[in-house]
């Protein structure tokens, strides 16, 4: 059902993918329009994929309940409630319980009573569980009490119930308080004064953690699906989120109980489940969680939890029977190991191993022996299987005639796999038979096809550098060259220096700088191109050749090339970005919007700059706009008033403590003499003609007005901000000198 409606952009994955989110949204708002018998199975599809979705449980149930099917409400509710520890569903809840319970009185007040209680037990440390104690104080307060002794019964109950919803940090905590103390006064204020004085610390305490619990938990989305990690950034995000919040409920910043803490960390893991339920570290941090706390059992119903969420994850297993085995339940991890034998084929040989070393620690060598006797006759068994029980039998039993006769019967079977062939060379020079190794390395590598020998004649001259003598060194190195392929024999034909430094390096010990390092590395990779270029211009260059059958090539060979008459340049302008609807004056209807809440001259600025091309403009181009840019000429007496609004503080000058240094009367007197010049300047260029738009014949104009070399030194001895850009009357302020060169 998922399946059908999935689109290729609609989740995270493609059309099959069964966790597509947006398809699942599509199902529940289809759902919301069907009667109860219709939506049903839809329910319980989305449900079998997302089972901690409270949302959708929540509506799954209250579609019951606006049909007063009380009975399948119940089963609903009996399904979910204590896998979702969700507010909103657990409200629903207790709405559902006392609508049931209206009309049976005293009888029904103590069964929603209890519901109330259930619930407080599971979600009363939500941050969002203050109108939920609320609402239950009010209940008790209005709970009848005809005796004394039921009186004071109620007025105990209530004042439980109030000193234990003031010391959990939710968000109605400072209420609760408040209700708190109008409860004590109105009962004994001589009481209520020792009280509340004992109390107001565990409150202040409880306000403070709540405003540092809200910066956590306001970093969460509380609607998003459980699925499996596709590493979204969304997602990441989301895990960051919630083990910060894990942290910070680990570290009991109320310094409480260490019961009541531990329940705190209980609940925030059980709600991150809700959203990372697919995350196999969530879960195994949960069960050390436990494991750490001395709870083993809790931990082993954990590991079981994740198992059923995650069947797939090899891991967890692995983790489980790894704890089941140190708390010593031997049996239950010799289970679980054949669970994994049984259910994961493709992964045989891992599991094999690992089995093989359990039984060993378990059981014995013997067992194991027995156990590799069997799984070496399967025919998905691989050559890691020889290596891990030749190992083992060499290292932990000390018999290396066993090790040695497992991996001679290895090699009849994996001669072909490097991997093999390198395991049983280190395990012969361990024993220091170099002759065997010599024999090994021989036999392989006449077997070996050049494509997969490079690492084990490499391994042999490593071998010989060790143990041989230098003509054998030199002649192992020699056989290696000539042993590699087509390509690599022209650039490896010849001795260079490089290989000098490959056999007289040891470790990570060199016999050259890392500088020099990457030079001859460097020139090693240039000649090995500079062989395949003079090789792919000589087949290109001699068409003659490949036609006659000349370097290898038949006559009916074809040499198959590109179509270059097809290809097209690449440039990214071609790049189709987001397209936004233009309006009828050109612009996009947000460009526009920006434009309404500027001033007329700054928007006359903005439609005359030109379009650019690359991340910044030309700053010629933008110096010829602002030359020649239109703007209306302000008046006198605004003109002065704009000049000491736009550059008074350039002119002026803050001091460090905010005020406005103003500079000395002589000075000023020069400002006002500069600013009067620039206004004639500016009158004088509106009279002329248009200025021409070359940046380089504008300057010369400048210089002929006056502000030359003369005028631009007085003008930058002034430390004068304004500057006064006139094409066709415009005055422009900003914080340069006033000469452009």
């Amino acid at each position: 059902m998922l399946e059908e409606n999935s689109g290729g952009d609609a989740g995270h994955g493609d059309g099959g993918d069964i966790y597509n989110v947006r398809a699942a949204e599509i199902l529940a708002n289809e759902a919301l329009l069907l009667p109860i018998n219709e939506a049903a199975p839809i329910y319980e599809k989305l449900l079998a994929t997302f089972p901690t979705a409270a949302k959708y449980w929540k509506q799954y149930v209250e579609a019951y309940m606006a049909t007063n099917n009380d009975e399948a409400t119940k089963q609903i509710f009996s399904r979910c409630l204590l896998n979702c520890l969700h507010i909103s569903l657990w409200r629903c809840y207790i709405n559902f319980i006392r609508r049931i319970n209206d009309k049976r009185g005293s009888e029904g007040l103590d069964e929603t009573k209890k519901a109330f209680d259930f619930m407080l037990n599971y979600v009363g440390n939500d941050a969002a569980s203050g109108p939920v104690w609320m609402e239950y104080i009010n209940l008790l307060k209005s709970m009848p009490a005809v005796t004394p002794h039921e009186e004071s019964h109620r007025m105990t109950t209530v004042r439980k119930v109030y000193q234990k919803a003031i010391l959990i940090p939710t968000n109605h905590v400072e209420q609760l308080w408040k209700d708190y103390e109008n409860f004590e006064n109105s009962v004994s204020r001589t009481l209520a004064k020792g009280l509340l004085s004992e109390y107001q610390p565990k409150f202040n305490s409880a306000k403070a953690v709540y405003r540092e619990r809200k910066k956590f938990i306001d970093d969460i989305d509380w609607n998003v699906l459980a699925t499996p990690p596709t590493g979204s950034y969304k997602e990441e995000q989301q895990c960051m989120a919630w083990k910060r919040l894990l942290v910070f409920e680990k570290g009991n910043p109320q310094r409480i109980d260490a019961t009541t803490a531990n329940r705190r960390v209980t609940f925030t893991y059980e709600q991150c489940l809700m959203y990372l339920y697919h995350h196999p570290d969530i879960w195994y941090d949960y069960a050390m969680w436990h494991a750490k706390n001395g709870s083993m059992d809790s931990a082993s119903k954990i590991f079981q939890r994740a198992l059923k969420a995650i069947p797939d994850s090899e891991v967890l297993k692995y983790a489980f029977a790894e704890m089941e085995e140190s708390r010593g339940a031997i049996q239950t991890a010799k289970t679980i190991y054949e669970s994994l034998l049984g259910e994961n084929a493709s992964v045989t040989s891992l599991a094999n191993i690992q089995f093989i070393r359990f039984l060993r620690r378990t059981e014995g060598i013997e067992a194991a022996r027995k156990y590799f006797l069997d799984a070496r006759k399967s025919p998905s068994c691989t050559y890691h299987l020889y290596v891990a029980y030749a190992t083992m039998a060499f290292c932990v039993d000390k018999d290396a005639k066993v090790a040695q006769s497992v991996f001679e019967a290895g090699l009849k079977r994996f001669m072909h796999e490097p991997g093999y062939i390198l395991e049983y060379a280190d395990f012969l020079c361990r024993l220091n038979d170099d002759r065997n190794v010599r024999a090994l390395f021989e036999r392989a590598l006449s077997l070996l096809p050049p494509e997969e020998s490079t690492e084990v004649w490499r391994r042999f001259a490593q071998f010989e550098q060790i143990y041989g003598d230098l003509s054998s060194m030199l002649k192992v190195e020699q056989r290696r060259k000539s042993s590699r392929t087509s390509e690599d024999v022209l650039s490896a034909s010849e001795n260079t220096l490089h290989d000098i430094v490959s056999r007289y390096s040891y470790m990570d010990l060199w016999p050259c700088s890392s500088k020099e390092l990457d030079y001859l590395a460097r020139q090693e990779w240039l000649a090995k191109n500079i062989v395949k270029k003079v090789d792919k211009s000589a087949m290109l260059n001699s068409g003659s050749m490949l036609d006659k059958g000349a370097a290898g090539f038949s006559a009916s060979a074809k040499v198959v090339r590109p179509e270059t008459s097809q290809m097209i340049i690449y440039d990214p302008r071609q790049m189709k970005g987001p397209e936004f609807a233009a309006t009828s004056s050109g612009y996009t209807k947000e460009v526009e919007d920006m434009l309404k809440v500027l001033s007329p001259s700054v928007v006359s600025f903005i439609k005359n700059l030109p379009a650019i091309e690359g991340p910044s403009p030309d700053i010629d181009v933008v110096l010829s706009v602002l030359l020649q840019s239109t703007l209306p000429v302000a008046q006198s007496a605004g003109k002065a008033g704009g000049v000491s609004e736009l550059s008074g503080v350039g002119k002026a000058g803050l001091n460090q403590n905010g005020s406005v240094h103003r500079p000395p009367r002589e000075r000023r007197k020069d400002v006002e003499r500069q600013g009067v010049q620039e206004e004639e300047d500016a009158s004088t260029v509106q009279s002329r003609a248009a200025v021409p738009r070359d940046i380089f014949r504008l300057r010369q104009i400048q210089r002929s007005r006056g502000l030359g070399v003369g005028g631009a030194a007085a003008a930058s001895q002034s430390g004068s901000s304004a500057f006064s850009f006139s094409g066709g009357g415009s005055a422009f302020s900003g914080d340069h000198s006033a000469s452009t060169d």
